[in-house]
């Protein structure tokens, strides 16, 4: 039913977690796993994180893809293209999804075909920031919530996936999440919802983890250790907005 991509690059003890947090939500089966290596020198080898996995379950499913080159935010985004599932989950590598938000994502693209994500961005100008945050990390709803571009975690229908390549993007070093949310507006009509993060209902949220315990804030996070990482985010939404990405302020200047 649903195919999930997961991606490793500098934080492979993450990856058991997010595993087995898949796996726990009852709607994903072992082979329809698909782990994205980026192996990075300095980094444990593909080898060796792919027999750590293996250990997990009861059978050596799950689906490893080795890259020894750095596609960064990209490469990923490639394996949905041979799925065979109707849907697609894809997480970053800092988020532990409840055992109810597949259901939840499941739910709300049945009411209508959309990107879905853990993480929303309503920007309110011609820039990355100021903006409004929606989801696990941000404002809570009961009900789905529209934003621009959604990223942490994504859910789409498969037939989807094709968008994300049907032209060259602003930029290969940043703003997959832009992009894939301007791309499905403009080739297939579609909008970007935010499901429901009920406050009292943690489950069906995109990502679990708080505090001391989120991954996204330590010493890997690209947001952090990138000096140009918003200008860069500035300048996409920009150039995506100028070839007329309809916001949901409908931003134009």
């Amino acid at each position: 039913m649903i195919s999930v991509i997961l991606n490793v690059y500098k934080r492979p003890y993450t990856l058991e977690t997010q595993i087995k947090a898949v796996l726990s939500t009852g709607l994903v089966l072992a082979k329809d796993i698909h782990v994205w290596v980026n192996t990075p020198e300095g980094s444990e080898s593909y080898e060796t994180i792919k027999l750590k996995q293996q250990n997990l379950i009861d059978n050596s499913d799950v689906n490893f893809y080795q890259c020894s080159y750095n596609t960064k935010f990209w490469g990923r985004f490639t394996i949905p293209l041979l799925c065979t599932t109707p849907y697609i989950a894809m997480f970053d590598d800092d988020v532990v999804c409840g055992k109810d938000w597949l259901q939840n994502c499941v739910n709300t693209i049945n009411e209508e075909n959309a990107i879905l994500g853990g993480s929303g961005i309503i920007v309110h100008s011609k820039a990355y920031r100021p903006n409004t945050v929606v989801g696990w990390n941000g404002l809570k709803s009961t009900s789905k919530t529209e934003v621009d571009l959604v990223g942490h975690a994504w859910f789409f229908k498969q037939e989807t996936a094709k968008v994300m390549w049907m032209e060259k993007p602003p930029s290969w070093d940043n703003g997959e999440d832009m992009f894939f949310s301007y791309a499905a507006q403009k080739y297939m009509g579609l909008k970007t919802y935010v499901p429901a993060h009920n406050p009292n209902d943690e489950d069906t949220w995109s990502n679990t983890l708080k505090g001391s315990d989120q991954w996204g804030y330590d010493n890997n996070a690209h947001s952090l250790t990138q000096s140009n990482h918003i200008g860069l985010r500035n300048n996409i939404i920009s150039q995506l907005i100028d070839k007329d990405w309809k916001t949901v302020k409908n931003v134009r200047k």
